[in-house]
């Protein structure tokens, strides 16, 4: 069924070219970061879970693009891509990954769990649904100390048929909190289709059960995205309560790397990639608008290689956790004080 479409302000076409450049240049790190991560775990290097954004960057580079370093975000099992917007170091990303002592969780976190409070990365979360509630803490405590911050909270279209959904937006649309709810519907709830598990047609039709406002935009258009999430932002801002916003896009790669995909034909992936890469889509917008040309694409792409690169080699070099260390961060104490409490 088609969505309902609103017609946000067109808070992009007063931005400035530099600023749309620097839009893309989010997705094309992103997208290096990615495809990097996946070489590194099929041959090995990288331990346990990877789960990709291949194919999502438009989401968060559009959303983030209105978001300060004081404002909060809070993410899922696939939150790569939104660390990087956010402005997290890729180096550290990469560190964390390899599980070395200079990961931003040192080493002990992995994938799933990457965290920077210093730019408002409350983390990545194996948990499915366990961000809603800690982005409504977010927006308490602005309320609090009233401030104009604002929390966004990424999910995917299998989390919102958790409880915790219900919960965290019953509460932020009773205290009108300043969150944003920004569902990445990827069509695929790990390898169950959305149509199958989900009653709603589209996931911003649920925000009508709490009384708040829900759109529909398309998630590989960055700038539908970047639109719709100025209006949104601003709003929550300025006290008028949180919202739903729901991306369509797909999943490009399988729910994990390594993932069998007997669920779905190569064909329907092929052609939802071809047809709708963001990245593809943006460079030729800005070719036609004269922002971009093909010598500038390339060195961008070259650049976000070789940042990657760096932070390859930075996670290479770096020193894996002292075994002794394996309880240091989980206590308010420290276990080498008080032996007798963690034996």
């Amino acid at each position: 069924m088609p969505f309902q479409k609103r017609e946000f302000p067109n808070a992009f076409a007063n931005l400035p070219k530099e600023k749309a450049l620097a839009l893309l240049e989010t997705m094309v790190r992103i997208r290096a970061f990615e495809s990097r991560v996946e070489e590194l775990f099929l041959n090995r290097k990288i331990p346990g879970f990877v789960h990709l954004y291949i194919g999502e960057e438009a989401i968060a580079s559009g959303v983030m693009a209105h978001l300060n370093k004081d404002d909060s975000i809070t993410s899922t099992h696939r939150g790569h891509g939104h660390a990087i917007a956010k402005g997290a170091r890729i180096d550290r990303m990469m560190a964390e990954l390899y599980g070395k002592k200079t990961g931003y969780c040192k080493g002990k976190g992995g994938s799933m769990h990457i965290a920077d409070f210093s730019v408002g990365m409350l983390g990545a979360n194996g948990v499915v649904g366990g961000g809603y509630n800690i982005a409504v803490g977010a927006g308490i405590s602005a309320r609090i100390k009233k401030t104009d911050q604002v929390a966004v909270c990424f999910f995917g279209d299998g989390a919102s048929n958790r409880g915790t959904f219900h919960e965290a937006l019953n509460l932020a649309a009773v205290w009108k909190l300043p969150v944003l709810f920004v569902n990445e519907n990827n069509q695929w709830a790990s390898t169950t289709p959305t149509s199958f598990a989900t009653s709603a047609v589209h996931i911003a039709d649920r925000a009508k059960g709490y009384g708040i406002e829900g759109y529909t935009v398309d998630g590989n258009n960055v700038i539908e995205v970047y639109n719709a999430a100025s209006a949104l932002i601003e709003a929550a801002r300025k006290g008028k309560g949180p919202a739903i916003l729901e991306c369509l896009t797909y999943r490009i790669k399988g729910h994990y790397v390594g993932d069998p995909e007997r669920y779905r034909t190569k064909e329907e992936v092929q052609k939802h990639f071809t047809e709708n890469d963001p990245i593809i889509r943006f460079s030729a917008y800005l070719k036609e608008k004269g922002m971009l040309d093909d010598a500038g694409l390339e060195a961008m792409k070259a650049a976000a290689v070789r940042e990657v690169a760096a932070g390859e080699k930075f996670a290479e070099d770096s020193p894996y956790p002292d075994k002794e260390e394996a309880l240091d961060d989980l206590f308010s104490f420290s276990p080498k004080e008080f032996p007798e409490v963690v034996r």
